[in-house]
């Protein structure tokens, strides 16, 4: 069984930056493509970043901005999120997930990720 654990949301200023952090568990996490989606309240889950196995990079262009960086240490079994210069519309729950079925690059479909963490709160004030 994969276990995903996100952390290192919180509130945090307009302009400021905060640092996510994914904890895999259970599973051969190299093998796996991986992804960070967000959800706002009322709103679907969007693809924000993927990075694949070998650590190539992929983003929503339109609302990352070139804001976002995405990287892997699969020697600790993690992926993170780096956030710069956060705004308001970045509010929403984050989720990381993995993709071991996409053998090739990253995937920005929700269905193509078997395996989804709890999610952590960012919340961007004005």
């Amino acid at each position: 069984q994969v276990q995903l654990v996100e952390s290192g949301g919180g509130l945090v200023q307009a302009g400021g930056s905060l640092r996510l952090s994914c904890a895999a568990s259970g599973h051969s996490f190299s093998s796996a493509a991986m992804g960070w989606f967000r959800q706002a309240t009322g709103n679907e889950r969007d693809f924000v970043a993927g990075i694949s196995r070998s650590g190539v990079s992929t983003y929503d262009v339109d609302s990352v901005k070139g804001r976002f960086t995405i990287s892997r240490d699969n020697a600790k079994n993690a992926v993170y999120l780096q956030m710069d210069s956060l705004a308001p519309e970045d509010t929403a729950v984050y989720y990381c997930a993995a993709a071991p079925r996409v053998s090739y690059g990253t995937s920005r479909r929700p269905i193509d990720y078997d395996y989804w963490g709890q999610g952590t709160q960012v919340a961007v004030s004005s």
